[in-house]
């Protein structure tokens, strides 16, 4: 009886892997997009934009928690996560300090004002990168590749002109600096499915669900290139894997993960074939974020002995 329980808030540890653990297999798991997309877009010097943005947003956190008298918990990588998936999800050619708002915005308003890691209530750096294209949506939306500028593939499907899905499936293309090699991106999701850190039921519905909506309201009925090409643009590849799947902010029932990866998939494809931008999984993501509470309550199984409800 004398026993002293500390409870924390989520994401509780239910075994000896420690949200610190997870965050760095994450950060691993990133390296292939990441270095790609600064090879990719060497001549707009992605790196800096990288570094920068990481950076800013440890020292967001390291600085606002020393502020607040609270422990510093820069080490459990969370932050540096934010701060990657930011950076993934920039224009090569975006200026520096803009990362560095960014950086700043999902670190201090979203995440640390809502309690830290295991409160906020969206993806942070999802977050950030919808703040960032309201605040400054010329440069958000300038896309550089070999020094020749213009719209994403994603955007020219939308218009109705012929895309090369080759090079959206390597990644030799315009884009943010994280979304252009399907490749790549795959590749640090296989490392996280092998290592048990990303649930498939989130993106298999995501994805499932998506094709789905495409197929039948797409106007292409089941054309292989179309469809490779919707599910190679737009960073829904980088969203499903990365973002979508985060611990803190999806459903932790198992239904609940399938509504949830269903709604996305039908909200990136309402926004991308009838809404004025041919992107969408940001938004997607963010809203149904927003909707992981109720997802949570319908699909919350009744405690062992509850009976049927009464008439």
């Amino acid at each position: 009886m004398n026993e002293k329980y500390n409870v924390s808030s989520s994401p509780h540890i239910r075994d000896r892997i420690k949200s610190s653990s997870i965050m760095l297999m994450v950060v691993i798991g990133l390296l292939p997009a990441t270095l790609f997309g600064i090879w990719n877009f060497r001549h707009e010097n992605a790196w800096v934009l990288v570094v920068v943005t990481t950076a800013a947003a440890v020292l967001a956190e390291f600085i606002w928690e020393k502020l607040m008298h609270k422990p510093v918990t820069v080490n459990d990588f969370s932050a540096v996560v934010t701060g990657l998936l930011l950076a993934l999800n920039l224009p090569p050619t975006l200026p520096w300090w803009m990362g560095v708002v960014g950086a700043v915005f999902a670190i201090i308003v979203v995440k640390q004002l809502f309690g830290g890691l295991g409160q906020n209530f969206m993806n942070p750096a999802l977050a950030a990168r919808c703040f960032l294209l309201i605040c400054f949506t010329g440069r958000m939306t300038y896309f550089v590749y070999d020094g020749v500028t213009g719209p994403t593939p994603l955007a020219d499907l939308k218009a109705g002109e012929a895309v090369n899905t080759m090079d959206m499936l390597f990644g030799f293309t315009r884009g943010t600096i994280g979304e252009t090699s399907v490749i790549a991106i795959m590749a640090g999701a296989m490392f996280l499915i092998l290592m048990g850190v990303i649930d498939l039921r989130i993106p298999g519905s995501y994805i499932v669900s998506f094709v789905v909506f495409i197929t039948i309201f797409g106007g292409h009925g089941i054309d292989p290139q179309y469809i490779t090409a919707h599910l190679c643009g737009g960073g829904l590849m980088l969203g499903a894997w990365f973002m979508a799947t985060d611990y803190v902010t999806s459903p932790v029932t198992s239904s609940g993960k399938v509504i949830y990866g269903i709604c996305m998939g039908l909200l990136t494809g309402l926004f991308r074939l009838f809404g004025g931008s041919a992107e969408g999984v940001s938004y997607a993501i963010i809203i149904s974020n927003l909707l992981v509470p109720l997802i949570e309550k319908i699909t919350l199984p009744k405690p062992f002995g509850k009976g049927g409800e009464r008439a």
